[in-house]
This record gives structure tokens, C-alpha cells and sequence, in this order.
């Protein structure tokens, strides 16, 4: 005869006594220390319908990611290979980083205060980890093994063929999405086009790019397949966060320990006037997919997927109770009947999150299509080219941001009166490249004042300013040329006494 799940939950992770031991290890780990392995009964309900919409939109959106462009450009590229990330038709560089991490800080801002608002709403209703799993994989196994109970009557059951064909078949699949799920992910990094060769040519012809798809899949494989609801209970970092992320009045997935307790199960002729709502039939553990009793309170493998609100709403119906023993509702809520309210925590992660957020937008607004970077070209000295000018010789180095070839100039806009010239003509910049350049730049002498002249460019293109530019400009030292200017005055003075000396003396003697 084979266990009941709920007999089984019971035994392998008994309801604690009063100093409490179910914190003292996970749902998935049994009292030997060994995996527990997890059969969820398959939920239904309103909320499980909702995440089934929810789920289908998002899963729509990732696959067909790749294939939307913009202006001929993927939508998202995370190319960490070419150091190269377009988002939204926009392509960004290593040189953008500061953009990058002030707008990776406020999405882990952003996630902190939806979290310390919502809770986990995120890791149920939108992770990638519970989307597949939970829509995908196992619905997959719900199909070909059945349901919870089935499944370990099956597992238990010695191989025959019709075990060997179902677990064959269902690995088959697995793989197979697995593989699409991987390859997916890789467009993301290198785009559908070199995705599309690898799979097209020789594995001898991309190698690199056939093990990495070949390891992208494994790895899938492996999560759904086997490690399961351990990403979110042993690896994922999210849930550990809660401990300092949540607070009494975030909303989380919770039992109404005031309308549930004392539990107990239901008899012929109850009178709910005269006991709790909660009648103790292990339906919401039953649906768990991490394997938790939610009415322990909240609990860091608890990923807010709802199966047991909409498992618990299906036994109130039946009792002729009201809904909600299970919810979403927060600690105050439930222990004091407040309704949500803005913590100064919130407050204070909204301003912060505002703040961030201004500032990317305005980098956003104002960021260049090139990054350029203008040096004085180290070891040569300053040249003087007549028409009273000096000249300095300088290099530059121009980003190419954008996916168009861009046509480039430089003008000295401070001090007046400067001209560039350039070495090797008009300057163009292709699409995506980096270019070098070489010119002169003349200023008038009676603007270089001292050794060192702080000058300003502008990188044109066309009639449009892309950058500016601070340098230096090295010119003659004015005081040695003072010093200088001094000594030659008294040599000349000291060479001309001597002459009307020497001509006195020659006088006399013809005297």
C-alpha cells in the first residue's frame, strides 16, 4: 500500500513541539540528513490560473527575444565575450560601467523595496526558476507519470517497460526543452546569427560555441531535472535576504493563526462557532512545492507561488467558511488587524530608488554617441610654425558607440584662435569601431602664457557636438624667455662698451 503524502510529510518532518525544531533543517532534507525528494500535488485555483497567464506572457517574451529588433538590432544582447550590451536597440560599452552600475544598484534597490512591500511576489510569480519549473517541467510530469501519488508509487515500483518508456519519455522532453532553454540564453549573449552557425555547421567549425551550448543544456537539464526547489532553498540568495528585507508589515504569503488555531481535524457535527476554521488536512503542505507547512509561520523556502492559498480556499468552500485562512497579508495585519501602511524603511528606499533613478535617466539623456580621448602626444616639444603660432602635436582615440559610421572634426574652442590640423585628411569613424587620429594644434603665442595651457576641443560630427574635451598645451617657458631676453640685452650693452672702449684706446695711441 503506498503512503499517503500526507502521511509521509508528517512523519519525515513531524509538526514542532513547543521549543520548535522545523527551522532546524530543511523541508527537502530528511532527519538523516538525506534529500527528501518533493512530490507536489498538482494545484488549481484562481491564483494558480492567474500564474498560468502570467507565466505563458513571460515565456513568450524570453523566446522570442532574440528575434525582435530594433532598427535591425536585437532588442537585448548581453555579448560579455565582445565586452558589448545593446538594451533596447541602445549598444553600450565598458566605457559606459559607471551607467551600468548605478543602474544595476537601483534594480537591487528596487528589488529590496518591493521586497520589504510584497515579499517574495517576485520568486513566485515572475523567476525564471519558478516559471519553468512549475509551468513548464512540471506540468510535463504531471502528464506522463500523473500526480503526486503516482509518481512515487512509480518511483517505488521496480523497471518494467512501461516505467522505462515513461522515464525515458519524460527525460527525452526535458532534454529537448532544456536545450531550447539553453540556446535561448546564448542568443541572448551572441546573438541569433552566431547562434544560428553554430548550430548549422560542423561541431569542428564552432567547437567553443558547440560545447558551450552542449554545457547550457546540461546544466538546464540537471536544474529541472534533479536539483529542482534546492535552487531556491540552498543556492539562491534571495530567500536569505528576507531575514533583513522583511518586516511586520510586509505582505507575504501567510496563515491566519487567529481564525486556524487550535487545529484539528474535522468531525461529524462540528460547529465552526465552537472551534478554528484550520481542520488540519495537510492540503496546503500537500500543494508545497518546497515541502513547507505555511502555517509555521513565514519561512525562507517559502517562494509565494500561492498553491496553498488556492488549495486551502478549495477546503473553506467545502466547509462553508470564509476564504483567506491562508493569504496575502502581512504580520500586523493578521496579529493586530492593520492594514498596509508606508514604513519610513519604505520611504526611505523610495527616495533612494527615485534618486538612482533620476540619475540614470539624465546619464541616459545626456551620454555620447563616441567616447574620445585627446592626449598630447608624449615626448615631442612644442614646434614654432611661424605667422607668431606654436604648434603642439596630439592623438586621439574615438569610440564609436553607435551603429552608424560617423564623420569626425575637432575644434579648438578655448583659447581663441586655434586650428587643427590633421594628419591623413578627414577622419571617419565605422560603426562600432575605434579609430586613432594624429594632429597638430596651432595657438598664437600671445595666448600660450605659461608652460602648461589648459585648452578645450570639440569633437564634432558634422553640425553636431558629440564631446568635450579638456587638454594641455605646451608652450616656452615666458620667464626664462624674460631671463633670456635680459642677458642678451646686457651682452649687448657689455659688447658695445667694450667696442667704444677698444676704439677710445686705438685713438690715443694715434695721438
Amino acid at each position: 500500500m503506498v503512503e499517503k503524502d500526507s502521511e509521509r510529510r508528517a512523519r519525515e518532518n513531524p509538526v514542532p513541539d513547543e521549543k520548535g525544531t522545523y527551522r532546524d533543517r530543511l523541508a527537502t532534507v530528511d532527519s538523516s540528513g538525506k534529500r527528501s525528494w518533493i512530490y507536489p500535488k498538482k494545484p488549481s485555483g484562481r491564483f494558480y490560473r492567474a500564474r498560468n497567464w502570467v507565466s505563458l506572457f513571460l515565456l513568450i517574451i524570453l523566446f522570442s527575444g532574440p528575434f525582435i529588433t530594433i532598427n535591425g538590432h536585437p532588442i537585448l544582447l548581453l555579448n560579455i565575450l565582445e565586452r558589448k550590451f545593446i538594451i533596447l536597440g541602445m549598444v553600450f560599452w565598458p566605457q559606459d560601467f559607471i551607467l551600468f552600475g548605478l543602474a544595476m544598484i537601483a534594480v537591487i534597490v528596487s528589488i529590496v523595496l518591493f521586497t520589504a512591500i510584497y515579499g517574495r511576489v517576485f520568486c513566485g510569480w515572475v523567476c525564471p526558476q519558478t516559471i519553468f519549473m512549475e509551468t513548464v517541467f512540471r506540468r510535463i510530469e504531471y502528464w506522463i507519470e500523473g500526480d503526486a501519488a503516482q509518481q512515487r508509487k512509480l518511483n517505488q515500483a521496480p523497471w518494467d517497460s512501461s516505467k522505462f518508456f515513461k522515464k525515458f519519455s519524460k527525460h527525452l522532453i526535458f532534454y529537448t526543452i532544456a536545450f531550447i532553454i539553453g540556446n535561448t540564453f546564448l542568443a541572448y549573449i551572441i546573438g541569433k546569427e552566431q547562434l544560428f552557425d553554430i548550430i548549422t555547421a560542423s561541431p569542428t567549425e564552432h567547437l567553443t560555441g558547440f560545447i558551450a551550448m552542449l554545457l547550457f543544456s546540461s546544466v538546464f537539464y540537471w536544474i529541472f531535472s534533479s536539483f529542482r526547489e534546492q535552487v531556491c532553498t540552498l543556492v539562491c540568495p534571495y530567500g536569505r535576504l528576507q531575514g533583513v528585507l522583511l518586516d511586520a508589515d510586509s505582505v507575504v504569503v501567510s496563515y491566519d493563526n487567529k481564525r486556524g488555531e487550535p487545529r484539528r481535524n474535522l468531525a461529524r457535527g462540528d460547529d465552526f462557532s465552537q472551534r478554528a476554521d484550520c481542520i488540519d488536512c495537510h492540503r496546503c503542505v500537500d500543494v508545497c512545492p518546497t515541502g513547507i507547512d505555511i502555517r509555521n509561520g513565514t519561512q525562507l523556502e517559502c517562494v509565494n507561488c500561492t498553491a496553498c492559498i488556492d488549495a486551502c480556499d478549495h477546503v473553506m468552500d467545502k466547509v462553508n467558511r470564509p476564504r483567506g485562512l491562508i493569504r496575502y497579508a502581512s504580520y500586523n495585519n493578521i496579529e493586530q488587524g492593520t492594514k498596509f501602511r508606508i514604513t519610513p524603511r519604505v520611504f526611505g528606499y523610495t527616495s533612494i530608488l527615485l534618486l538612482l533613478v533620476s540619475v540614470v535617466l539624465f546619464l541616459l539623456l545626456t551620454r555620447s554617441d563616441i567616447e574620445a580621448t585627446i592626449l598630447r602626444t608624449p615626448g615631442v616639444l612644442y614646434q614654432e610654425v611661424g605667422d607668431g603660432k606654436i604648434a603642439n602635436l596630439y592623438s586621439a582615440v574615438i569610440i564609436n558607440k553607435t551603429f552608424d559610421e560617423l564623420p569626425v572634426e575637432f575644434r579648438v574652442v578655448k583659447p581663441s584662435g586655434g586650428e587643427v590640423r590633421l594628419i591623413g585628411g578627414p577622419l571617419s569613424i565605422p560603426s562600432q569601431k575605434v579609430a586613432e587620429a594624429t594632429f597638430f594644434i596651432d595657438l598664437p603665442k600671445s595666448e600660450v602664457t605659461r608652460v602648461k595651457t589648459h585648452i578645450e576641443i570639440d569633437v564634432y560630427s558634422g553640425d553636431e557636438r558629440l564631446q568635450h574635451v579638456k587638454t594641455t598645451f605646451l608652450g616656452p617657458n615666458p620667464f626664462r624667455e624674460r631671463d633670456d631676453d635680459d642677458r642678451h640685452d646686457k651682452r649687448k650693452q657689455h659688447n658695445e662698451h667694450d667696442r667704444k672702449e677698444g676704439k677710445g684706446k686705438s685713438d690715443d695711441k694715434h695721438d
